[in-house]
């Protein structure tokens, strides 16, 4: 298999396992690490995979967020090719032939939450926490956030989610529909590859099939909409308040948005 600086890829009986692995910078998606993700999963498509688990290295974060600091100075041009990116790597995870787990071991911000809305099932260890905080930035959820996340949690949580940037840890997260389990922080490993293994087992062609059918539900409306919000967070870099969010969260102190 392929080997990249920040993502691992491990194939045993039928089942990839996808791992981030930044963990001294709480597995935030640099340029570098989306690449690495595209290529590893279609990596693992090429494998035939019959599962695929997504986590981060570490025990503070399943992915933090995206990379702030490339983001702060970018052009629109330059936000829209870094949306396409994310875009591209979500997409993926979304129309992978089999089953997609993720394994939210902690954080789970920003581009990272995306992720796990792109993902099939969604497994919480209790330290987990997830959260829509663009806003905080000065921007809105450029990776399908906008799009995905309603039509797991519903149209009023989805805007609270994402007006407010809140957070909600792991049980909040299981009552309103974001994760469909959470277990013990030590137990999460065990408990996704045991669910990962048995849908190994399942038919193949059927279970692609079932995959297919249920992403067909909102394909045509989503793709529109995933359109759209690219074009409106590409839109916001440039602007005093996206300049100031970033600069705010990087030197860490409070925005002063306009």
């Amino acid at each position: 298999m392929s080997e990249w600086n920040t993502v691992r890829l491990e194939l045993e009986d039928d089942v990839a396992t996808l791992t981030v692995d930044r963990p001294d910078r709480l597995n935030a998606l640099n340029v570098e690490t989306l690449h690495a993700l595209r290529e590893a999963i279609a990596e693992a498509e090429a494998e035939d995979a019959r599962a695929l688990v997504l986590t981060g290295a570490g025990e503070t974060a399943f992915i933090a967020g995206a990379d702030i600091g490339h983001m702060r100075d970018l052009s629109t041009a330059e936000a829209q090719e870094y949306a396409e990116l994310g875009h591209e790597v979500a997409d993926a995870l979304e129309s992978f032939p089999a089953p997609v787990i993720a394994a939210i071991n902690g954080y789970a911000f920003g581009g990272g939450c995306e992720f796990a809305l792109a993902c099939d099932l969604r497994v919480a260890s209790e330290n987990a926490v997830l959260g829509q905080t663009e806003i905080d930035l000065g921007i809105i959820p450029g990776w399908g956030g906008t799009q995905r996340l309603s039509r797991i949690v519903g149209d009023e949580r989805a805007r609270r989610l994402v007006f407010f940037g809140e957070r909600v840890d792991a049980q909040d997260a299981h009552e309103m529909g974001l994760v469909g389990e959470v277990v013990a922080h030590d137990n999460l490993e065990e408990r996704v590859s045991r669910m990962a293994s048995d849908l190994a087992e399942r038919p193949a062609f059927a279970m692609r099939a079932a995959k297919e059918a249920l992403n067909q539900v909102h394909e045509e409306p989503q793709s529109a909409g995933l359109t759209y919000e690219r074009r409106l967070w590409s839109s916001l870099f440039g602007t005093h308040d996206q300049r100031e969010g970033m600069a705010a969260f990087l030197e860490e102190r409070d925005a002063e948005f306009e």
